[in-house]
């Protein structure tokens, strides 16, 4: 095999991209504004919601979901314990405590069998994530919730992601989601909170902007300039720049295309890897739509011809960047030495971060990198 360099992930941009900072650059209002507002509006109406707000993170969305459910210490909030750090994260922002829950192999995702166990008088919330794209058993994990838990979607990889027909972001109380660069679009950091309850959406509006009684175009457009806010909640400054809201239309009108692609290059990955034993490609939903923010394979450990992290080396040094799925959160130091977790009490996320492959999937591949990919898997 000749060398080449095949990134996990890259975005994509183009003229539209450029031009859409004009307007933020040349207007001079650089915060949150007008563009951030109108990506708020083209996003809730791609997602099937009332209400979407725009923030720095899918980690402050999430912090923001929490804080506006008014979870603190005392309060329990479930999440699973194979995820990226910042779903757990955010329940400690709270003071709350993280309830780990196991995953399902084949899904990554929560094992909603395991659920009712863990629910105390404690619990306040469920943090189901869609993992890689593909969304959480929603109807699984409501019919075994008591109705005064909450549930707050991560679905900080799940943009143009749809569960039975609808689009992820509307099954909870609130979704978030992520535009981090490893993401189907970006706006380099950002996120975007979710909801279909208008009296959520207003406290959220609120604590976004400092816990803020009046938002900063009203102060600046308003006809009392003197007015200042008053402050009754304490919160926090989450907003998104104008222009990265600017970038977040141009990208969102991008999604689906994207989406499609990668559902077509996922395909060709699914029929090359049949054959072999050892790789597992990644689920797929029964009725819904994958939104393959990354193509995650499980290697198993007992056929594999090399153990995984042997495999990613020598894909590495073939010019193929790979990555594990992501973390057991249970067997990362804070973790482990805050609440004296071992690997093995969380055991198929424990095997989930030891034998997950992630293999590049993103929209700057071209056929000649993808046959690249097959290629050096099978030369193993």
């Amino acid at each position: 095999m000749s060398r080449r360099r095949i990134d996990i992930a890259k975005p994509k941009f183009g003229d539209e991209e450029w031009q859409a900072l004009r307007g933020p650059l040349e207007s001079g209002w650089l915060t949150q504004g007008p563009e951030v507002s109108a990506f708020e509006q083209d996003f809730a109406k791609r997602h099937e919601v009332g209400h979407a707000l725009a923030t720095t993170s899918c980690t402050t969305a999430l912090h923001l979901a929490l804080a506006a459910l008014d979870i603190g210490p005392g309060d329990e909030v479930i999440v699973p314990a194979f995820t990226w750090v910042a779903t757990a994260n955010v329940i400690l922002y709270c003071g709350a405590t993280p309830v780990f829950v196991d995953v399902d192999r084949d899904t990554f995702n929560l094992d909603v069998s395991q659920i009712a166990q863990k629910v105390t008088k404690r619990t306040k919330a469920v943090i189901p994530v869609h993992l890689f794209g593909l969304c959480a058993d929603m109807d699984g994990l409501r019919a075994v919730l008591p109705d005064t838990v909450a549930v707050v979607e991560d679905a900080a990889c799940a943009a143009g992601a749809s569960y039975k027909g609808r689009p992820a972001g509307g099954f909870g109380d609130f979704a978030a989601f992520s535009f981090h660069p490893r993401k189907s679009i970006t706006t380099g950091e950002g996120g975007m909170l979710t909801t279909t309850d208008d009296d959520l959406a207003a406290k959220a509006e609120i604590l976004r902007n400092h816990g803020a009684s009046i938002s900063e175009e009203q102060r600046h457009y308003g006809p009392q300039p003197y007015i200042l806010p008053d402050f009754n909640l304490l919160g926090f400054n989450y907003r998104m720049s104008d222009l990265q809201g600017a970038v977040g239309r141009v990208q969102l009108g991008r999604l689906d295309g994207f989406i499609a692609e990668r559902e077509r290059w996922s395909g060709f990955y699914d029929e090359a890897f049949a054959d072999i034993p050892w790789i597992r490609s990644p689920a797929r939903p029964e009725a819904g739509q994958h939104a393959w923010q990354a193509y995650v394979t499980y290697i198993d450990p007992a056929q594999a011809p090399k153990p995984r992290n042997e495999i990613m080396q020598i894909l590495h040094e073939n010019g193929i960047a790979t990555r594990p799925g992501t973390h057991g959160v249970h067997m990362l130091g804070y973790f482990r030495d805050k609440y004296g977790f071992s690997p093995d009490d969380f055991p198929a996320a424990r095997d989930c971060e030891r034998n997950s492959m992630a293999l590049p999937l993103h929209n700057q591949m071209s056929q000649e990198d993808y046959e690249f990919v097959v290629s050096a898997i099978r030369s193993l």
